[in-house]
């Protein structure tokens, strides 16, 4: 979730509006806006309804007056949260560094390594191969200072995915393959299958809503997975070697 304030007057003064997601239309309230405060995430700022007119990218900080996002007048109509993630080559934000907004199949382009990320807004999934392979790990809004942070196991990130946002989460995991054996059907974290529900292995899954990241050990560790919503019959098609399974946790960038 993001969270940006419009401010009638210069300098954070006079009615002020809060939002936290899209908004296809502000005059209801705000007359005019001079000054806009953005405490997180990246937002598009329009100067019409409906995400028309002149626009304007914000991320997190203070603009005392329009000319501070460089607008030509004090009309803000509308507004979008963009997703937003920062790859840095060095450790501590620092280098050589590339910015995207949605997903990427191939970032090996823009820098050699990885060692720190920064995402302003969205949950992610980056993997260390090309075209979505290879080991993957799962970002939500925050600083990752060095590749540890993320539990990666190296500087190498060649490939990102943007998580959709989605509002109910709703799956069932099965013992055996292809559907069968015990069932549970699950819409919160859990942070240990077996605990919960006597499970070590778990062969499909049938994701009926939201997006979750698998881990292959309790309490979120280990290697993780994305599923997206649908069928998998057999551990292989979540891209696991065996059936383990640890926990699971909604793709959401809060809990």
């Amino acid at each position: 979730m993001g969270k940006i304030t419009f401010y009638e007057d210069r300098g954070f003064q006079g009615r002020h509006y809060e939002c936290s997601s899209d908004h296809s239309n502000l005059q209801p309230y705000l007359g005019r806006c001079n000054s806009v405060r953005v405490d997180s995430g990246c937002w598009m700022i329009y100067e019409q309804p409906n995400y028309l007119g002149p626009q304007y990218f914000l991320r997190r900080g203070d603009y005392p007056d329009y000319q501070q996002w460089m607008g030509l007048s004090d009309s803000v109509r509308s507004c979008r949260l963009i997703p937003h993630i920062t790859f840095y080559e060095d450790r501590g934000f620092q280098g050589r560094h590339y910015e995207c907004s949605s997903d990427h199949s191939n970032l090996q382009p823009y820098f050699s390594r990885c060692n720190s990320i920064r995402v302003d807004s969205g949950c992610w999934m980056i993997y260390e191969q090309p075209n979505f392979q290879g080991p993957q790990y799962f970002l939500r809004r925050g600083d990752y200072p060095d590749y540890q942070q993320w539990m990666g196991l190296s500087d190498s990130v060649r490939s990102c995915r943007l998580i959709p946002h989605t509002s109910s989460h709703r799956l069932r995991i099965y013992e055996r393959e292809d559907y069968r054996g015990q069932m549970v059907e699950i819409t919160e974290d859990c942070s240990s299958l077996h605990e919960r529900f006597h499970f070590s292995e778990i062969h499909s899954f049938n994701v009926l809503e939201g997006w979750w990241v698998l881990y292959e050990m309790p309490n979120y560790r280990g290697r993780q997975y994305l599923l997206r919503p649908g069928d998998y019959r057999r551990y292989h098609e979540w891209g696991a070697v065996d059936a383990r399974v640890g926990s699971l946790r909604r793709a959401v960038d809060f809990y």
